[in-house]
């Protein structure tokens, strides 16, 4: 590991020749005080960041906020997966399997083939089990037809096979294994990645900064009242129009401009765990629980992610957390496919939960549609929440369209319908990962370390081109080529990089949702210490 005196050479904000950093929290603060904006979206999980994405490439004027860090809550708790929803052709959403197919095909394939990577899933079909093997090979055939067949032909695999793909799957009284495809990210880098995007478009970001009131103009919402959570620093910002979008505090926002607001969502919690793997995977298990619900055990970051739970949810939503009742429920349920030895507790390096932001009314549920809620309020001000990973562009784009319909058009005529945006602009560090890596292992400076296959492979598939930019920064600056931890692959360049292209404030920022450090159990003490003494290089 990297000792603190070697970090002291570490180069401060702006003095890297890496393309330009970002402005810092001051620049920005002033940029966001000064300037009247056309739409200020206050919320940085994926809804937000992706409204204000399409909002900026517009051509509106947009500023963005969020109390935490980006994808700080629900966005970077997901299961991580780009997906049809094999589950809705159960209740016959034929239509919407199709659709969801549609937008992760265009993000996996055109918009980010960097950060997206195609999954091989089995189905297992146990004696006894919730659906026959006749109805899941049903299934996964129409499933995959939805898709055009782009992830090959659903169909039914032999068990023994099975088994030499994923050795800990349990063979007991197994009698197939159905089989299809979809697609696995990490959630916060794709977000990371939108942020940017929209930043590349023109959008000013602020992270940390909270809002303490909305501000009005006879009687219209027309900006907000911040604070800088880290410098106490007090702020306001003006905008003809204010969408709230803040996922799980959604109705808190909504009581700001009516004390009276009724409740519109409700809250469901997804509990899951990272596991070191005994074993390795080619293939990810989806095992029917009951007749509605699945709980997957995914090969994902060279660990192996366990979930999900689907509870109702009606505390704080900052006090989400995982529980004892969780883990036990997340273990027991992944029992009925993966082998004991895989499930020992003494595995798990990481759990999180994420809130899921539901339509209101009655209801099971594990059986709602993930549908987005829009109401408006009595101020003008806009508020959305819900949707899925998956239709973030989709849904990105809808809300800019119920933006251009606003009866009085506050925003005005003086920007490009969403109609004729860029069907499927791609995000920054669009690539080839298999040829990002190779020229990784390929173009090292003859004097200078090499880089370590999984590093190179780590890089490609979390940054795309942007790779070639970190992997200059660690030949121009030799202690930043070493490992943050011996076992795991980042290099101290990402950190930099995180500070100073990344809007990284905390060790959290760094650790949790730049890197995988935190996921894999290696956030120590001393690695925060010294991620800390990196970003205190800032100021």
């Amino acid at each position: 590991m990297t000792s603190p005196t070697t970090l002291q050479s570490v180069p401060a904000l702006g003095t890297h020749p890496a393309s330009g950093s970002n402005p810092s929290r001051a620049e920005t603060r002033e940029q966001l005080a000064r300037a009247s904006y056309d739409l200020l979206v206050i919320g940085g999980g994926i809804l937000g960041i992706s409204t204000a994405w399409h909002a900026a490439q517009s051509g509106l004027r947009v500023a963005l906020v969020d109390a935490g860090d980006f994808a700080g809550a629900t966005s970077s708790a997901s299961s991580k997966l780009l997906h049809g929803g094999l589950r809705y052709l159960q209740t016959g959403a034929v239509k919407l399997v199709a659709e969801n197919h549609f937008e992760r095909r265009a993000v996996s394939r055109q918009v980010a083939p960097h950060l997206a990577n195609p999954l091989t899933f089995y189905l297992p079909v146990y004696k006894g089990g919730p659906h026959s093997a006749a109805k899941l090979g049903a299934g996964v055939f129409a499933y995959s037809a939805l898709s055009a067949f782009g992830d090959g032909v659903g169909h039914l695999l032999s068990p023994a096979k099975a088994a030499q793909d994923v050795p800990e799957l349990r063979t007991d009284n197994l009698k197939a294994v159905a089989v299809y495809g979809d697609d696995q990210m990490n959630d916060a880098r794709m977000a990371l990645m939108t942020v940017r995007a929209a930043v590349d478009a023109g959008a000013v970001v602020l992270n940390h900064a909270a809002v303490t009131g909305l501000r009005t103009t006879r009687g219209r919402v027309t900006g907000a009242e911040l604070k800088d959570r880290l410098t106490g620093e007090e702020f306001g910002v003006d905008a003809r129009l204010v969408l709230n979008a803040t996922g799980p505090w959604v109705d808190h926002l909504r009581r700001m401009e009516d004390p009276h607001a009724a409740p519109s969502i409700r809250l469901s919690k997804g509990a899951h765990l990272v596991l070191k793997r005994t074993a390795p995977w080619k293939a990810a298990l989806a095992t029917p629980i009951d007749k509605y619900r699945i709980t997957f055990a995914l090969p994902w970051e060279d660990m192996l992610l366990l979930g999900t739970t689907d509870e109702v949810y009606e505390g704080d939503p900052a006090d989400v957390s995982v529980t004892e009742s969780d883990i036990s429920q997340i273990l027991d349920e992944a029992a009925f496919s993966v082998r004991d030895q895989q499930l020992q507790r003494d595995l798990i390096t990481y759990s999180f939960a994420g809130l899921r932001v539901l339509p209101g009314g009655p209801g099971d549920t594990a059986k709602a549609k993930r549908e987005t809620v829009v109401t408006e309020g009595p101020g003008g001000m806009l508020s959305v929440a819900g949707g899925k990973w998956t239709t973030f562009r989709h849904i990105g784009r809808t809300v800019l369209k119920k933006l251009e319909e606003l009866p009085g058009r506050p925003l005005g005529d003086d920007f490009e319908p969403v109609s004729e945006l860029p069907k499927r602009l791609p995000l920054p560090g669009v690539a080839n990962p298999r040829a990002v890596e190779h020229r990784l292992l390929v173009d090292h400076p003859a004097p200078g370390p090499r880089m370590g296959a999984d590093t190179a492979r780590h890089l490609a598939t979390h940054y795309g081109s942007l790779a070639f930019d970190i992997a200059r920064l660690a030949n121009e600056h030799p202690e930043l080529a070493e490992r943050v931890h011996p076992d795991a692959p980042e290099i101290w360049a990402q950190v930099v990089w995180a500070r100073d292209h990344e809007w990284a404030e905390t060790e959290d920022d760094v650790l949790r949702r730049r890197t995988t450090l935190t996921i894999r159990g290696l956030a120590t003490d001393e690695v925060r210490a010294q991620v800390r003494e990196v970003l205190d290089k800032k100021r």
